[in-house]
């Protein structure tokens, strides 16, 4: 029993999502070279093992420091991942022990969730990895489970969003369009929107405010932007 409680590893995987304007993305770690004899070429969540004494907060913070360059943003715990095939794949397994050293037979790992905005998110590589932005519907397979992970993270996005679609204004940049904001719409819930009525609608919300800055350079007819604010968005759910 002994034995077999000390191969149960402890790990954090993070989920950060981001919009560029017209597509949802996710950011992950593409894993390069050679590790412990074997060669990798695939891709990740960004994650690592629990170190010692080390609360799971921090450890969420240190893999998005250390593997990302994202530093100070907020950061949600939403699910727990623990099915024993998450290491059904050896080369998964030898990726882990070769990088901590120790002999490794389950791991249970607690999933974080985070927006950033695109733009504003400075991305960083460590030797052996590079942290790249790749839009959701484009998925390659990923190391561990790290699917299922992105995709019981885009539900608690849907169901999140559906309570506060606050939220989804941190995906977006400080000033955006209608079209920018309905494009998020349409990604995240997976449904077409009817550009008219949406417009009319965002257009009377209290918490949109209309710029007096418009597009520029553009083939079309320039749209105008707009912010969002947050004030006066929570004092509309009073």
């Amino acid at each position: 029993m002994e034995e077999e409680s000390a191969k149960l590893h402890l790990s954090v995987d993070c989920t950060v999502f981001g919009f560029d304007g017209n597509r949802l993305q996710v950011l992950l770690i593409r894993r390069i070279g050679e590790f412990g004899g074997l060669e990798f070429h695939d891709m990740k969540l960004p994650g690592d093992l629990v170190r010692g004494v080390e609360e799971l907060d921090d450890t969420a913070r240190r893999v998005l420091a250390e593997l990302t360059g994202l530093r100070n943003i907020p950061l949600v715990q939403f699910h727990a991942f623990g099915s024993a095939d998450r290491t059904r794949n050896p080369k998964d397994v030898h990726w882990v022990e070769y990088a901590h050293q120790a002999h490794v037979k389950r791991i249970v790992t607690i999933a974080y969730f985070a927006l950033v905005k695109i733009g504003k998110s400075i991305i960083h590589d460590m030797e052996g990895t590079e942290a790249v932005w790749i839009p959701v519907d484009e998925l390659p397979s990923l190391a561990f489970d790290h699917d299922k992970i992105i995709a019981v993270a885009l539900d608690y996005l849907r169901t999140f969003a559906s309570m506060d679609p606050s939220i989804l204004y941190d995906l977006l940049p400080r000033k955006f369009t209608v079209t920018q904001l309905r494009n998020l719409y349409e990604v995240v819930f997976g449904s077409k929107l009817d550009p008219a009525n949406f417009y009319k609608k965002m257009t009377q919300m209290p918490y949109l405010t209309a710029l007096d800055e418009y597009e520029q350079g553009v083939s079309h007819r320039a749209a105008r932007f707009y912010r969002f604010d947050k004030n006066k968005y929570n004092k509309s759910r009073l």
